[in-house]
């Protein structure tokens, strides 16, 4: 869902800086051969990413959820020299599709790919996190972030999205497994005295978190 009216979210792409000639045919692909392609990170939220990447300049991120590999590539476009980016997706369907891309945008010895359960796959992996981004199955974002938050650095940040779940988080009414996990998750990060958060309504809320204390 996108929360400002069309004619407004259409002024902001306008006036954003294009994603290049990679990502924009990796969204066009993913329209024309993936399920649910609004899964997709899209031009606005990846350059929002993008910006991000570029102010925190992480030497180490992880993206729980690739999908087709729109925001990772966004993302490590932006990284400095040196950095990597481990990115986890449960779909192998997936995997020659995100490879094609990650090779086109020149980033294969910036992206690593890991295929499989994340809550399996997230403690194998021996790094200190400048930079985390959730974006998988909703029910376990808070599995996630009491996962990572310990080894987020001191100063870094995590990045959850659709955490306003196309305004269902704000209907008291409905209590769907998705939604109310995603309504925990909200109200856990905002209690959490570990991290300061703030929410952005930008297309499905982008919930933007620091670490301050251990």
């Amino acid at each position: 869902m996108d929360f400002l009216p069309t004619h407004i979210g259409q002024y902001a792409e306008e006036h954003t800086r294009y994603e290049g000639d990679v990502l924009a045919a990796l969204e066009k692909e993913t329209y024309l051969k993936v399920l649910m392609p609004r899964m997709c990170s899209g031009h606005l939220q990846g350059q929002i990413l993008r910006m991000f990447t570029a102010m925190i300049r992480p030497t180490r991120v992880l993206e729980i959820g690739t999908y087709t590999g729109y925001s990772a590539i966004a993302m490590a476009q932006a990284m400095p020299e040196g950095g990597l980016l481990h990115t986890i997706d449960i779909n192998q369907e997936l995997k020659p599709l995100v490879q094609t891309f990650i090779k086109q945008a020149g980033l294969e010895s910036r992206i690593y790919l890991h295929f499989g359960n994340a809550m399996q796959i997230v403690p194998s992996l021996h790094e200190q996190w400048d930079l985390v981004f959730i974006d998988a199955d909703k029910e376990n974002y808070l599995n996630y972030y009491q996962m990572v938050l310990p080894k987020v650095k001191m100063g870094g940040f995590i990045i959850a999205d659709n955490v306003l779940w196309s305004g269902k988080v704000c209907d008291p009414e409905i209590n769907d497994p998705e939604t109310q996990a995603l309504k925990e998750f909200n109200h856990y990060v905002h209690k959490d005295i570990r991290v300061e958060n703030v929410l952005l309504p930008v297309r499905d809320g982008l919930m933007i978190l620091r670490k301050v204390s251990n």
